[in-house]
Parts: C-alpha cells; sequence; structure tokens
C-alpha cells in the first residue's frame, strides 16, 4: 500500500495518532476527538478502517498504536506538512498561523517530488555563507554577495540528489 491511496481524513488520523502518542506515550479514542475535533462515532469508524488496512492496532475501549507501516505512512505525512510549514514561514515570510493552516491543506496533495525538492531549497538556503541570501519583496530570492568568493560554497551544494525531471 502506498501513501496515495489513503484518504486526505486517513492521513489526519495517522498523523494526530503519531502526535497523541509522541505527547501522551499512548493513544486512546478520547484524545483524537479532542485533538481533531470531530465526534466519537467518526473517530471509531476511522480506527476500524485504519485497523483493516494495516496500518493501526485498535481494540474497542482500548490504546491505539501504530503499524511499522502505519508509522511509516504517519512519518510521511508529518514530513510533508513540515516542509510545506518551513517553506512558507522561512522562504515566503508566511506568518505561522497561515503556514499552519496551508500546510494542513496542502499536505495530501503534494507529491513526495516536490517536497523534497522543497526541502532541498530550504537547505540550500540555509547554507548560504554569511547569511548572505534573502527574500526580496516583489524580487523574489536573491543573494546579496554576488560575488564568486562568496557564493562559491552556494554554487558547490546546488542540489544535485534532487531528481531531476
Amino acid at each position: 500500500m502506498t501513501d496515495r491511496s489513503l484518504t486526505a481524513s486517513q492521513e489526519d488520523y495517522l498523523e494526530a495518532i503519531h502526535h497523541v502518542i509522541e505527547d501522551n506515550r499512548v493513544a486512546r479514542s478520547k484524545d483524537l476527538v479532542a485533538r481533531l475535533g470531530v465526534n466519537s462515532s467518526s473517530v471509531t469508524q476511522a480506527l476500524r478502517t485504519l485497523s483493516q488496512l494495516g496500518l493501526i492496532n485498535y481494540e474497542r475501549y482500548g490504546v491505539v498504536t501504530l503499524t511499522d507501516t502505519g508509522e511509516e505512512q504517519a512519518r510521511d505525512v508529518i514530513r510533508r506538512h513540515e516542509a510545506l510549514r518551513d517553506f512558507f514561514v522561512r522562504i515566503l515570510l508566511v506568518d505561522a498561523d497561515t503556514a499552519e493552516t496551508a500546510a494542513c491543506r496542502m499536505e495530501h496533495a503534494m507529491p513526495r517530488t516536490i517536497v523534497d525538492r522543497l526541502v532541498k531549497f530550504i537547505e540550500y538556503t540555509d547554507r548560504c555563507p554569511g547569511g548572505s541570501a534573502d527574500w526580496v519583496e516583489g524580487f523574489g530570492f536573491f543573494c546579496h554577495n554576488p560575488s564568486e568568493n562568496a557564493c562559491e560554497a552556494c554554487s558547490d551544494h546546488d542540489l544535485p540528489d534532487v531528481d531531476k525531471p
């Protein structure tokens, strides 16, 4: 099963289960009701489905745990979410609340290739010597020190390990 065979709602549940376990060491239905703001019957139905898909271990009134595959899927959703949020905040200078909301909506549709490129771009800007790379309103991303010596480190780390189209 690939992560693209899951619905956005199922991915949200996996992400929520992962975070609840991270915060509380265990997850229960009531924790998911509180975290997701949904009713208990919706949680029960989602947990049954995720259990049937082999992504969680679940027994009614018991704790919920992620299977290895479920953990892998949850981490992938979280990675996409964090990459989008970080790109919006750190590169586009969007406020954190707006970035968080947008990342939540977009994480389900974002292809892995694009997420990988966003992560590499953020890493690239982080490596800019002397912090001279910046985003300028109305202009875009550029380097304040475009001399050959200052940008040698940047050109040495030109995004080579991202798949080319």
